[in-house]
């Protein structure tokens, strides 16, 4: 059994929700149909034209990308323009092209948690806060012998996390009446008599982007033909996320090492640095894409040095005058996104039993040779 592409999507924005994307960033699906089922998924980091010949030839008709194709309105489709010609070959091939950007370097386990976790970084951080989480409380009154299945339901779904504490609920044992009426089909009682039933009242903590899916796995596991349930928004705010991670090493090592560990973890042959490679560095910043604009918060979270890509010749001068330290891989770095994202499908098609195939590129999109 294959999947339709919005299931696939689905699982993506569990991954890499569309509201942790920066203001007017072109994410989701730019170009096709996600209903449709999907054999097979291409995970890659821009689409080009080769690209586009590599999903063809591995019987992909769904691509995953983060760079955007189209970055602004349409004023014409000429298919002999290079633009045109890629929107005509996705076209006539039919294949869909879906965008997960800025979404995906907030996300946990996105662009950022994978450049920080190959280098080994740990007690990480956002660089930059773009998003905190909502959090609702949800009440819900299950049977005694029930309460197990329903609270197992909703942790697994998402629910009782409170910090870096889980499975949190607070459980108050009562009595539930009703009257079961004509054309109900009750789970407990008979119609048309009052029911006095042990109940209990559970209540924990749902992160609004957890919502549906936690509130669905309830009605699942409840036994009830109507539950009764309510969800209260809270004051309280749930976890922060944000673009870029700093984090620290195992242990001090010098820039010049450091250099070394980023050409091995990102795979690049170059890279540009700024700093002297003697420095000893402990506490590093990593950014996916462009950075430039970064430094600055990157020398406030106390990182010695920050790596990221296309650095500008006066942010280079600033940050030197500064004392914090820069290495700049280049931005194609971020297609460590391509098996992170693959690695991550796969394993969620598997628990569903889907058999739809996910592979990452194998293609370079670097622009730039190194001579």
């Amino acid at each position: 059994m294959f999947a339709k592409g919005q299931t696939i999507t689905q699982l993506m924005e569990e991954l890499a929700p569309k509201h942790y994307a920066v203001e007017n960033d072109k994410i989701g699906l730019q170009l096709g149909t996600l209903n449709k089922e999907v054999p097979k998924v291409l995970v890659a980091l821009d689409v080009t034209e080769e690209v586009v010949e590599e999903a063809i030839e591995a019987g992909a008709n769904l691509i995953i990308a983060h760079h955007a194709i189209i970055f602004r309105p349409l004023a014409h489709l000429q298919t002999d323009s290079p633009a045109g010609r890629l929107y005509e070959k996705l076209i006539k091939n039919d294949i869909a092209v879906y965008i997960a950007h800025t979404n995906l370097d907030v996300a946990e386990g996105g662009v950022n948690d994978l450049m920080a976790e190959a280098l080994g970084l740990t007690g990480l951080s956002p660089l930059e806060d773009v998003h905190t989480e909502k959090l609702k409380k949800l009440v819900v009154f299950v049977p005694e012998d029930h309460l197990e299945k329903v609270r197992d339901a909703v942790f697994h779904a998402g629910a009782g996390w409170i910090g870096k504490y889980s499975h949190c609920s607070f459980n108050i044992d009562g009595t539930g009446t009703f009257i079961p009426e004509e054309g109900s089909d009750p789970f407990i009682g008979k119609q048309g008599k009052l029911e006095q039933v042990r109940e209990v009242r559970l209540e924990t903590i749902v992160p609004q982007s957890a919502e549906r899916r936690v509130v669905q796995a309830m009605l699942k596991a409840h036994p009830y033909e109507e539950v009764a349930y309510d969800l209260y928004q809270l004051d309280l705010k749930g976890r922060t996320f944000g673009l870029g991670r700093v984090g620290r090493l195992a242990a001090p090592i010098t820039l010049g090492e450091l250099c070394e560990q980023v050409k091995q973890a990102y795979d690049v042959p170059a890279l540009r640095l700024v700093g002297h490679p003697g420095r000893t560095v402990h506490k590093v910043a990593v950014l996916g894409g462009s950075g430039s604009r970064y430094v600055r918060q990157a020398q406030f979270a106390g990182a010695d040095v920050l790596i990221t890509g296309d650095i500008d010749y006066h942010t280079a001068h600033d940050a030197l005058a500064a004392g914090i330290a820069l290495i700049d891989p280049g931005h194609n770095i971020e297609k460590i996104m391509k098996q992170g994202v693959a690695d991550y499908l796969l394993k969620r098609l598997a628990e569903k039993k889907i058999g739809t195939q996910v592979i990452a590129s194998q293609l370079s999109t670097e622009p730039f040779r190194f001579v």
